[in-house]
């Protein structure tokens, strides 16, 4: 699992079957501290995420199907949760709401 930030959004007229009416979003790795940590991915929506918010993200496929529910759904990443506070080495490295 990872923490990224949502950077935009992947829009597809013809995909998979078992991907209709899912949303895919751009995740950007980073640190706890927020600093770019990795190559940006897609990943699939599963909690109403959006453009700006830490999340973090699930990257093993078949946990993929366990979260959604869906066996072989073609999918490695999975957004599982929307991040509110991020605390390292017991200081808050981010809180949501606060300016960056």
């Amino acid at each position: 699992m990872i923490l990224g930030d949502v950077i935009g959004t992947v829009t597809s007229t013809v995909k998979h079957g078992s991907l209709a009416g899912r949303r895919l979003l751009l995740v950007r790795p980073v640190t706890p501290e927020g600093e770019p940590s990795g190559e940006t991915e897609i990943a699939l929506d599963s909690v109403d995420a959006g453009i700006g918010d830490r999340v973090l993200v699930n990257r093993e496929g078949r946990s993929a199907e366990a979260i959604l529910g869906a066996d072989g759904i073609p999918v490695r990443s999975v957004i599982t949760a929307v991040v509110d506070e991020v605390v390292s080495g017991g200081l808050v490295a981010y809180r949501k709401g606060d300016a960056p």
